[in-house]
């Protein structure tokens, strides 16, 4: 709230959105179009979620009257304009427009890189774990090993899932499907590794793992594991080929 209190009506005077952007803590949302916002068929049911909707999108939208208002209630509106455009925000980035502006920032590492050694510096992606709002804060969602991560901004950890929700991250690549990175990367090859690499099964092939040895063998109770599960992952891989073949 520190934020919202030192902000005022001059803070954003040329535009609610962009001072919005440029605030700590929201380096994950993209820029939503003018003409998305004001397309009243896209904020259907909204009203119901956000209290104090109508003064909200006065705000968002930059035409929210200049009435004098005291600390509490600036509070109040500012707070109702930001849950509203994350919710809106949820939204926006499944439409053509949105992924565009989300595959950029995922090109350049805005949501961080994945902190598992072996993903080399995977980008990741914000992935909500519920579409309805106070439920879970935003996670990041790594492609290449496929797990979930904490952000590490305790401001990015505050974010609600709901704003990016649960089918975002997994639409953009099937609307990118050359931006799958593949899972059998090298440090040697990894340079791109936030730019995709590979599509259909050849990109679903085996993440690197840690095996784990003693004195260069390979312990026999998890070797047996790791076989087992290769050779799933295996015939999982052949039949997805079969099927593309078909296809």
């Amino acid at each position: 709230m520190d934020d919202l209190s030192a902000s005022s009506s001059a803070s954003y005077a040329n535009s609610w959105i962009a001072w919005f952007l440029a605030s700590k803590g929201n380096e994950y949302f993209c820029e939503i179009d003018d003409e998305y916002i004001v397309d009243r068929f896209n904020l259907t049911g909204l009203n119901a979620e956000v209290q104090g909707y109508s003064g909200a999108l006065e705000l968002i939208t930059d035409q929210a009257p200049d009435d004098d208002l005291n600390d509490e209630q600036r509070d109040q509106l500012e707070t109702a304009a930001r849950h509203l455009y994350g919710l809106i925000h949820a939204r926006y980035i499944i439409t053509s427009r949105g992924l565009a502006k989300m595959i950029e920032k995922y090109k350049k590492g805005d949501f961080g890189r994945c902190p598992r050694v072996l993903c080399y510096g995977q980008s990741l992606l914000p992935l909500g774990l519920s579409d309805i709002a106070y439920q879970k804060a935003v996670k990041l969602h790594c492609p290449r090993c496929e797990d979930l991560y904490s952000p590490k901004s305790s401001r990015h950890g505050a974010i609600d899932g709901a704003y990016f929700g649960s089918t975002f991250a997994h639409m953009l690549f099937m609307v990118y499907p050359g931006m799958i990175p593949p899972k059998n990367v090298t440090a040697s090859t990894a340079g791109g590794a936030g730019q995709g690499g590979g599509t259909g099964p050849s990109a679903a092939g085996k993440v690197e793992r840690v095996r784990p040895k003693i004195f260069g063998f390979m312990v026999h109770e998890q070797a047996r594991l790791q076989r087992w599960q290769e050779k799933v992952r295996d015939k999982q891989i052949q039949r997805l080929e079969e099927y593309e073949r078909e296809v």
